[in-house]
């Protein structure tokens, strides 16, 4: 029987997680099974005492200090394709209750139709931003189109959401390809880097609409503009950077 893991990365959420994960038991139980794996990224405000209270079990692999997003990412991954089957699906998303679990059944629908990554996209007809401050709407925008132009992928138009649901089998191919260098960003950008990471395997990609709830944050967005643009940046110089051609055996 398939599993469905959800993997929240962490960091001082310990308001946040309480009422997402009661939205996760409200929204799945009975309908799947599913596990719930919670990087606690080195937080300092109980985020792992507020995880493990909640009415949904939950495991928690901990950071003994604070490494970043891309950290915690890394991890969550590492961790889920040691344990899952290649039929079970990993949904990633953000611990910070923005992100509606609600929509994670039609996400499953998506990669029971043949997806093997499917994205909730706020850039697709129904999909919308509440409450997301503009610097922080219009760096999403200006990625999207940038990445769409430059490093297109069929079926893409959110580049860089972090609410996506994977057929475990293509994770754990991505893991098995890369090892821990699937993921060499060093913030926000890291789920832009695991789309473009994908492409060697061609993925069928499908979006679904995602409304993004920002106004049920709570605590200040941790995203630091000038470090996240420069993140992007690096990362598309990256992708541009001529490949050297192999060389061929004598």
């Amino acid at each position: 029987m398939r599993v469905v893991w959800l993997v929240l990365p962490a960091y001082n959420e310990a308001a946040n997680l309480p009422p997402l994960l009661d939205r996760v038991g409200a929204a799945w139980t009975g309908a799947f099974p599913f596990r719930i794996l919670v990087i606690d990224d080195g937080s300092s405000d109980g985020t792992a005492a507020a995880a493990a209270a909640g009415r949904v079990p939950v495991e928690i692999v901990r950071h003994a200090r604070n490494q970043g997003l891309a950290s915690a990412v890394r991890t969550g991954i590492r961790e889920v394709c040691r344990r899952a089957g290649d039929a079970d699906t990993v949904v990633l998303m953000d611990a910070d209750n923005t992100h509606p679990p609600e929509l994670v059944p039609l996400m499953l629908t998506g990669i029971d139709a043949g997806s093997d990554i499917v994205i909730a996209s706020r850039f697709v007809r129904g999909g919308r931003e509440e409450g997301v401050p503009w610097r922080r709407r219009a760096l999403s925008r200006a990625a999207g189109v940038l990445f769409r132009c430059l490093c297109p992928i069929g079926g893409v138009r959110d580049y860089t959401t972090g609410f996506r649901a994977y057929r475990a089998g293509l994770l754990k191919a991505l893991w098995a390809r890369h090892g821990d260098a699937l993921v060499e960003a060093a913030a926000f950008s890291v789920m832009t880097e695991l789309l473009l990471k994908a492409r060697a395997l061609r993925p069928r990609i499908a979006e679904v609409p995602l409304i993004l709830r920002y106004d049920l944050k709570g605590g200040a967005s941790k995203m630091r503009l000038g470090r996240t643009l420069w993140d992007y940046a690096r990362l598309l110089g990256r992708e541009l950077r001529p490949r050297r051609p192999s060389r061929r055996a004598a």
